[in-house]
């Protein structure tokens, strides 16, 4: 990992111009192409709906992608390319655990405000002052995966067919570990090439494990052969699988159903996820917001995936959290505003939107906002966990939740 102590790059100032920019850091290309774009949809329909309400300190805000490539390598002059390039940033988004350990040391080294979506455990204990994270670290989701496994489907034998790139490979420790925590048996675990357009052999020894579950996550086109090859030598059968949040989105949604049947996947498929409020005026909010992207962003599966998509739905709460931290500090400075962070999300008079925020804060009231995600409540780290849940895929494509996972659920198997 690349670590620098001094800043690398001037600090970003308070933009004296007419807009401001969000950087959506994140793959665009490579195996794990869809989880830019998902970040980017987020980031348009939460600063057109703060746009609408007038922007922040008389500034609009616009979102700009850098394109990391899934890859360190790529995206350390991605990232040294867009401070070159861009005077006015004023937050980063994004940030997966492909590329997150080589560049949040630059971002933060230059005073910039940054939400990540990355897992690695590495940030668990490296506090990072201008790093946010606002999903939990991977080896939690091991946790909640192996506890539907074990606690809610009462499966005995387990599977693990993980991509190989960095981000999916994180999940496989905690999982291996959590597997005998909860005294099943682990009677197989294949890596998937990304890059790799059949699994012949990986499908083979899998099947010839006889698991009753397969836990999984490998983004592109990877799972969809995967599975599609793994029914095919199973003479037309499936075997159940748990996924990560990341196969709840619509790119992996739309491969895989295409591969292995809508019907199919939505009767052996359960993935965990964080909790998001369906019914609230949150949610409402961020559905309207969400879908008056729809024909800009271009439907790539079922475009509700959206409304529960974890990239989408905290990073849309992590931009509003800004925004609204931004009026607070009366600065869009990341180094003055990022101390409103907690105050915004921790005041007395509930927000939904960064509108009723703003309104609240010109009544002189201290905010507390709350988006689809649920509350924010950083811990020492710049962590924000949520409550676990478990999705299931309609034959339509639609995310349903079915269950929340107990605590003790996730305890058990630590």
């Amino acid at each position: 990992m690349l670590v620098t102590s001094a800043s690398v790059f001037a600090a970003p100032q308070a933009s004296t111009a007419s807009s401001l920019t969000i950087a959506d850091v994140a793959p665009f290309t490579g195996a794990d192409a869809a989880l830019g774009p998902t970040y980017l949809v987020a980031c348009d329909a939460a600063t057109n709906a703060i746009n609408k309400a007038g922007g922040v300190l008389g500034s609009q805000i616009n979102c700009k992608s850098v394109d990391t490539r899934g890859d360190p390598a790529d995206a350390v002059p991605a990232v040294r390319q867009l401070y070159a390039s861009t005077s006015n940033l004023a937050l980063v988004i994004g940030l997966t655990s492909d590329e997150a350990a080589a560049v949040v040391p630059l971002i933060n080294s230059s005073k910039t405000v940054a939400f990540g979506m990355t897992g690695e455990s590495e940030f668990d204990h490296i506090h990072y002052p201008y790093f946010y994270r606002l999903v939990p670290a991977d080896l939690a989701e091991s946790y909640a995966m192996v506890a539907i496994a074990h606690f809610r489907k009462h499966y005995k034998r387990v599977a693990l067919a993980f991509g190989n790139d960095i981000g999916s490979q994180t999940f496989v420790g905690p999982a291996v570990a959590a597997i005998k925590k909860a005294h099943e048996s682990l009677v197989a675990n294949e890596t998937l090439d990304l890059k790799a357009t059949t699994f012949r052999t990986e499908a083979a020894k899998i099947l010839a494990a006889h698991p009753d579950v397969i836990l999984t996550e490998a983004l592109g086109p990877a799972e969809a052969a995967f599975l599609s090859e793994l029914k095919q030598q199973n003479g037309g059968k499936t075997i159940p699988i748990i996924g990560t949040s990341a196969t709840i989105s619509p790119d992996w949604y739309k491969a895989v159903s295409a591969a292995v049947g809508a019907s199919v996947l939505s009767q052996s498929f359960l993935a965990d996820n964080l909790v998001v409020d369906t019914k609230g005026p949150a949610y409402a909010a961020f559905k309207t917001a969400i879908f008056a992207e729809k024909g800009k962003a271009g439907n790539t599966g079922s475009f509700s995936t959206y409304l529960t998509a974890p990239g989408a739905v905290h990073l849309y709460d992590g931009i509003n959290l800004a925004a609204l931290a931004m009026v607070a500090a009366k600065s869009t400075k990341p180094s003055v505003y990022r101390d409103f962070l907690t105050k915004v999300a921790t005041g007395k008079v509930v927000v939904h939107t960064f509108a009723q925020g703003v309104a609240a804060l010109k009544k002189g009231s201290t905010i507390s906002y709350v988006g689809p995600g649920g509350p924010t409540k950083f811990n020492g780290y710049n962590e924000s966990n949520g409550i676990f849940q478990v999705d299931t895929y309609s034959a339509t494509g639609q995310v349903n939740a079915v269950a929340n996972i107990p605590n003790q659920w996730l305890l058990a198997v630590q």
